[in-house]
């Protein structure tokens, strides 16, 4: 895992088309903006688990 501080404003870049930018700092949250091209797939960790969680259970259930 790379580790990176940032402030507010400042952006990171990955592979050149993702564009991860500090919008926000307030006290224990960071708000953040990603810009991607419309391809890129972009979901929060809590939703990720949640998706492969009902994929298991739509497969064990033989749907």
């Amino acid at each position: 895992m790379l580790v990176l501080s940032r402030k507010n404003s400042e952006k990171i870049v990955i592979d050149g088309k993702i564009v991860v930018t500090v919008v926000k700092i307030d006290r224990n949250q960071v708000r953040i903006g990603i810009e991607a091209p419309g391809d890129v797939r972009i979901f929060r960790e809590e939703i990720m688990g949640g998706v492969a969680r009902h994929a298991q259970e739509a497969v064990a259930a033989g749907v």
